[in-house]
């Protein structure tokens, strides 16, 4: 009797993504360390998070972007991909991050407000929305 042996194709190596200017790379990149350290944190409670990120006056620059990984599991549905630092190849979540950061540091409250509302429950939006303009503010480019 015959065996077929399936030949797989080395997979083509990724590519960045066409939309990604090059100083959102490191916005990235540094938001990747960040969620990797989330990973292994406890879950925080997204009301619980933004009420103690706001009542607090010197805020450290990763604290808006820890909120945002310790929360956004309970904000959208399934769990969101983030990959290592230094990989090429975006994420859907990682993608969405981005354009909704590029948003908030350009004033675009309307494009922010869609790519929210598109994908974070709407008991959790206004958390969202405080934490990721949070994000542009610290981490963005100018």
């Amino acid at each position: 009797m015959l065996s077929v042996i399936q030949q797989f194709e080395p997979a083509s190596a990724p590519r960045p993504a066409p939309f990604l200017p090059g100083e959102w790379r490191g916005v990235l990149n540094a938001l990747r360390l960040v969620a990797l350290d989330c990973r292994v944190a406890a879950h925080t409670d997204l009301f619980e998070a933004c009420a103690l990120i706001s009542s607090t006056q010197d805020t450290a620059r990763d604290a808006f972007a820890q909120a945002l990984f310790k929360c956004l599991r309970e904000a959208v549905r399934g769990k969101p991909v983030f990959f290592q630092p230094g990989t090429v190849e975006l994420s859907f979540d990682e993608a969405w991050l981005i354009r909704a950061l590029m948003a908030a540091k350009q004033g675009d409250g309307d494009s922010l407000a869609f790519l929210i509302r598109s994908r974070v429950a709407k008991i959790h939006q206004r958390n969202i929305a405080f934490l990721i303009n949070g994000i542009a503010r610290q981490f963005a480019p100018d």
